[in-house]
């Protein structure tokens, strides 16, 4: 149980114990501390139990899956693991998906970066500039 699920099992037993919303807030806040969920969820979860709902947990949601392993990703990373000087459009044309869909994928999904015309994880970018950078003459600061 994740600290929300938590909070707000503390917060059905203060109703269910007869205590008011303000009166939940300072006991949760009392327990939990810096980790207290804000006062407008728990006001919120407390007119949920005054209204009948028993669960603590979430419903389930209708929309897009938290997941991101889609065949689209992991084609995506397999082209830029074949060649990591691959270019977005190359990728885009192969896959007949959009370039900026492509771009998406590569920076927010699979976390990596355009560097020195190679796809870097964020992870390596200073490692990898720090063995390309030994090369130039001058000490430069890129970022």
């Amino acid at each position: 149980m994740d600290g929300g699920n938590e909070q707000r099992v503390a917060i059905k037993f203060c109703f269910k114990a007869g205590l008011s919303a303000t009166e939940t807030l300072v006991l949760v806040r009392k327990a939990y501390g810096n980790e207290t969920v804000n006062w407008s969820k728990v006001f919120r979860w407390y007119s949920r139990f005054r209204d009948g709902r028993e669960l603590v947990e979430d419903y389930e949601r209708c929309g897009r899956p938290k997941s991101s392993r889609t065949e689209v990703n992991i084609a995506v990373d397999d082209l830029v693991k074949n060649d990591r000087r691959i270019a977005s459009r190359m990728i885009a044309e192969s896959l007949n998906i959009p370039k900026t869909v492509v771009l998406r994928i590569l920076k927010d999904v699979l976390g990596k970066r355009k560097l020195f015309a190679r796809f870097v994880p964020r992870s390596n970018i200073e490692s990898h500039l720090a063995k390309t950078l030994w090369r130039w003459p001058m000490q430069t600061k890129i970022f």
